[in-house]
């Protein structure tokens, strides 16, 4: 399968709580491992360095593989993330990279999260450009938006 140069996948919500609440939410390791798994998924982090040209190693485990094989074995995705771009409460730009053997999830993705107050809270824009061939892209904006539902429910939690 071929690599679909310059593919772009998007997800976005408003969460009822402030963009200096989400941004701390993308760049503090306990929250981030919290939610970002998207449904049908667990995430444990290997290390996190929350700074431009840091970043972190997350190993994702299927709940149930069956229908889902994994990038990198059939049970887990596991993917080592820079943080190329933070601008505190406004910009969180991730570039990632799937520890897989298949030359369909090969090369960079970057994942750019954006946030914007609005009356309600903030709105969160996921933008995931240079997206390997390998993902589906409906699946890949479903997963999106269950980690944005995921994102809102632990900053909306009472």
């Amino acid at each position: 399968m071929s690599r679909l140069e310059g593919r772009t996948d998007r997800g976005s919500r408003t969460i009822a709580a402030t963009p200096e609440d989400v941004y701390a939410a993308l760049v503090e390791g306990e929250r981030l491992e919290a939610w970002l798994p998207p449904e049908g998924m667990t995430g444990r982090l290997e290390h996190f360095d929350p700074r431009p040209g840091g970043g972190f190693r997350m190993v994702l485990t299927y709940l149930d593989p069956t229908d889902a094989p994994g990038k990198t074995s059939d049970a887990q995705d596991v993917v080592d993330v820079e943080f190329a771009d933070l601008v505190p409460g406004e910009t969180v730009v991730q570039r990632a990279v799937f520890d897989s053997e298949d030359p369909a999830y090969a090369g960079t993705m970057t994942m750019t999260w954006s946030l914007a107050p609005v009356d309600d809270g903030t709105e969160v824009v996921v933008t995931a450009t240079d997206v390997p061939s390998g993902i589906d892209q409906a699946v890949h904006e479903i997963g999106i938006a269950s980690s944005l539902a995921n994102l809102a429910a632990y900053l909306e939690r009472p």
